[in-house]
């Protein structure tokens, strides 16, 4: 809370200077900043004009500005509005429960209109009532002075009661120094004196609510933190960086006893252990969907939201429950695409119509393109070792692989390259006997569907793929290396193109088998004929 000084008023020590009262859009009197005021006095107002010895009638130009304004907010229950001129001439005009600010003018020459005003005084209530002035000090010398009423302080804020209770009955200023935000201050006050505060908050912006908060709960006014509340609870907030504003205002409210849990249950929720249960459900629906351009719109965005989760270090104590989720997933659809190939392989299946078998073939297409973006999700997270060892061991499904049809089958294959990818990349570090048992495991269903991959598949890029394949045999020892290349020579010289080209690997295999053992040979000699002349 700003500094507060006690101090006591004296007739005719303080002057005020004439300034605009601002009505704002949602049917508050305020007080602007003085960088509006300076606006105002440019745009020519009426209020800044010499006076003349005879009071002027009603300015017209005040009279567009607030009376269209005003009723809007038109209920039974009065506010005056009064700016005391030469002749302490009075407006008045109706709105809903909040008595508007008297401000007290004092001539000003024409040399000085430019001079932005520093004081403005606001009266609540019935005018002439007040017992009580709080005097607002606010940022470059700008100043508010309030007539209040001790009983409606008293009644709406425990801070104005306990100072008052600390003080003597009869006092009869409080002076608050470097006031952040006068405008609001102001603002709130005027809510201690609204019978329906809700109709005061419905039309203001989520922004301007959290400012009134902010007051709401440094003067204890426990009335409008409740309003407050309850307009949160149901207005929708735009956009995340004003969630965050929300969530962040509230739960500073959390610590203090008041009730917040309808606001951010809006964010939270009180389901034990929700996220383990609710992402299964959503990998079910992305996985079991037959709608094609849906399930390709989720999956983008399932795994841009996962990759956010990634991002977070709060995340990391869930990421063991998101990846059991995602293995188990893994682990459905291994069986389910043996469970097909089973099925496609069998020897009555050719001769059945093809109602029967597109639907069975179709079925296989989405299976392996799970599992592909499943492999996508895992390797995103760094957590794909696992994966590799599974696929590696699927020698069943690449048995029945090579008795299917190249054309219902190749979109396995894309997983295959996938891996590849992911190990050459260094994405996937399985242990070396996983890729032994990977290439001796895939490799060859992967040649043979090599020219359908190449023009089936959108997403297959050749050269990634070849540099993937040629990394992963560069990891085993190098009897593995020339037994795998070994063999790739032979099928790329009778395939050519349809064949992975994996050249690049094959000169490393090269140079590491005859060229380096014989460097590494010299370079002993040398070593050996350098110590020997040392000798001597």
């Amino acid at each position: 809370m700003a500094e507060i000084r006690l101090a006591t008023v004296e007739q005719g020590r303080t002057k005020i200077r004439n300034v605009p009262i601002a009505v704002t859009p949602e049917g508050f009197w305020c007080c602007p900043s003085p960088v509006v005021f300076q606006k105002t006095h440019k745009a020519k107002n009426p209020l800044n004009k010499p006076k003349s010895s005879s009071p002027p009638p009603k300015t017209t130009v005040q009279k567009k500005e607030t009376t269209p304004l005003i009723e809007k907010k038109t209920t039974s229950t009065p506010l005056r509005l009064g700016v005391a001129s030469d002749g302490q001439r009075n407006l008045r005009s109706d709105t809903s429960g909040m008595s508007a600010p008297n401000v007290v003018p004092e001539r000003t020459s024409r040399h000085k209109i430019e001079n932005p005003p520093r004081k403005v005084a606001i009266e609540f209530g019935e005018p002439g009532t007040s017992n009580m002035k709080v005097v607002l000090q606010g940022k470059q010398g700008f100043c508010v002075k309030l007539s209040v009423h001790k009983n409606v302080l008293v009644d709406n804020s425990s801070f104005f009661a306990d100072k008052l209770l600390e003080e003597q009955s009869g006092l009869s200023c409080l002076e608050i120094d470097d006031c952040e935000d006068i405008e609001i201050y102001v603002e709130t006050v005027g809510l201690m004196y609204c019978k329906d505060m809700k109709q005061r908050l419905i039309k203001q912006s989520v922004s301007r609510v959290l400012r009134i908060l902010k007051v709401a709960e440094l003067l204890g006014f426990s009335l409008c933190i409740k309003s407050c509340l309850e307009y949160l609870e149901a207005v929708p907030w735009v956009g995340e960086e004003e969630e965050e504003k929300v969530v962040s205002s509230v739960l500073r409210l959390q610590g203090e006893g008041i009730g917040v849990t309808p606001v951010l249950k809006r964010v939270s929720s009180d389901v034990s252990n929700p996220p383990k249960d609710t992402l299964s459900h959503i990998m079910d629906l992305v996985l079991k969907s037959n709608e094609e351009r849906g399930r390709r719109e989720m999956k983008t965005i399932v795994l841009k939201l996962l990759r956010e989760n990634n991002s977070v270090p709060n995340y990391a104590g869930s990421a063991d429950i998101c990846n059991e989720t995602i293995y188990a997933s893994c682990r459905s659809c291994f069986n389910s695409l043996l469970s097909l190939f089973r099925q496609a392989t069998e020897p009555e299946f050719a001769d059945k119509s093809m109602d029967i078998k597109d639907p069975v073939v179709k079925q296989i297409s989405l299976e392996a393109d799970n599992l592909s973006w499943l492999l996508e999700i895992l390797a995103d997270r760094q957590a794909a070792d696992e994966f590799a060892l599974s696929w590696a061991s699927q020698q069943e499904l690449a048995a029945l692989h090579t008795k299917m049809p190249i054309v219902s089958r190749y979109h396995v294959s894309c997983i295959t390259a996938r891996v590849f990818v992911g190990i050459g990349r260094g994405e996937l570090l399985p242990p070396k006997e996983a890729r032994q048992m990977l290439l001796q495991t895939w490799l060859q269903p992967l040649i043979n569907d090599y020219s359908w991959l190449q023009h089936g598949c959108r997403s297959f890029d050749r050269k990634v793929v070849e540099e993937g394949i040629g990394r992963t045999i560069l990891t085993l020892p190098l009897e593995d290396q020339q037994s795998i290349l070994l063999s790739w020579l032979g099928s790329f010289l009778k395939a050519g193109d349809n064949c992975p080209n994996l050249q690049r690997a094959f000169e490393v295999w090269w140079r590491r088998t005859f060229i380096r053992p014989y460097v590494d040979a010299q370079g002993n000699l040398e070593q050996s004929d350098n110590s020997m002349a040392s000798k001597e």
